[in-house]
């Protein structure tokens, strides 16, 4: 299946975006989530109702969009201590990262996505990790993705391709992206479906989508939508 992918799809904006940017390219595309133990899981409890509007909104991506897999990595959860996997406030940590970074969650992630991936026959991975707009995450850099790469091929005697079509681009670039694959209905699906606010917050739908607000998350996420309505239109 080598017109096939796999997306790391977690329910937030960017592999929202990123599962778009998949289904405009690829002829079979699947989607993958984690459940870690993570902090803000309402992401995971948006997926599934994403997925159908995608299904029920956009018709062109109804036949290629396929199996949803769940993978759970709940040893991520026992293993760290960090802000996203328990109720600790959010801050800066000596080390000059943020104490959101969960400690070899991407890693993992793209390790297991690959086990799927050789499973299932695919090819392509994509994931919406990015050092442009961050919080400085060493697990979102481009030279640890194409490590990754290298590894999975080593290791499992493949040639998968991870794919990381946020890596160079802000966040009023992904949500000019998501216009660009779904036009305004794209936009507004995610605003409304998806889910990025690390506190997992839920009650306010804000002109960026739902969110506390004020996590780091949240900040990125309105920060950009501002950016991107500024822009000129085409």
């Amino acid at each position: 299946m080598t017109d096939s992918a796999l997306v790391l799809f977690s329910g937030g904006q960017d592999s929202a975006t990123c599962l778009a940017w998949a289904l405009a390219r690829f002829a079979h595309v699947e989607t993958i989530g984690f459940d870690y133990g993570q902090r803000h899981r309402v992401e995971l409890d948006v997926r599934p109702a994403f997925l159908s509007m995608m299904r029920l909104e956009f018709a062109d991506w109804k036949a290629k969009l396929g199996e949803d897999h769940m993978v759970d990595a709940a040893v991520i959860g026992r293993l760290s201590d960090t802000a996203l996997t328990s109720e600790t406030e959010i801050a800066m940590q000596a080390n000059g990262l943020p104490n959101t970074f969960v400690p070899g969650r991407n890693i993992l992630f793209l390790t297991l996505a690959g086990a799927v991936a050789y499973r299932r026959g695919i090819k392509h991975i994509v994931t919406g990790v990015c050092e442009t707009d961050y919080s400085g995450y060493p697990d979102c850099r481009d030279d640890t993705i194409k490590a990754l790469q290298v590894a999975l091929n080593l290791g499992m005697d493949q040639r998968f391709v991870l794919h990381t079509p946020l890596m160079w681009i802000d966040k009023a670039a992904t949500w000019r992206l998501a216009e660009d694959l779904g036009g305004e209905a794209l936009v507004g699906l995610i605003n409304r479906e998806t889910h990025s606010c690390y506190r997992g917050d839920r009650t306010v739908l804000h002109d960026w989508g739902y969110g506390c607000g004020d996590c780091p998350a949240c900040d990125l996420r309105a920060q950009g939508w501002t950016r991107y309505m500024q822009s000129p239109r085409t």
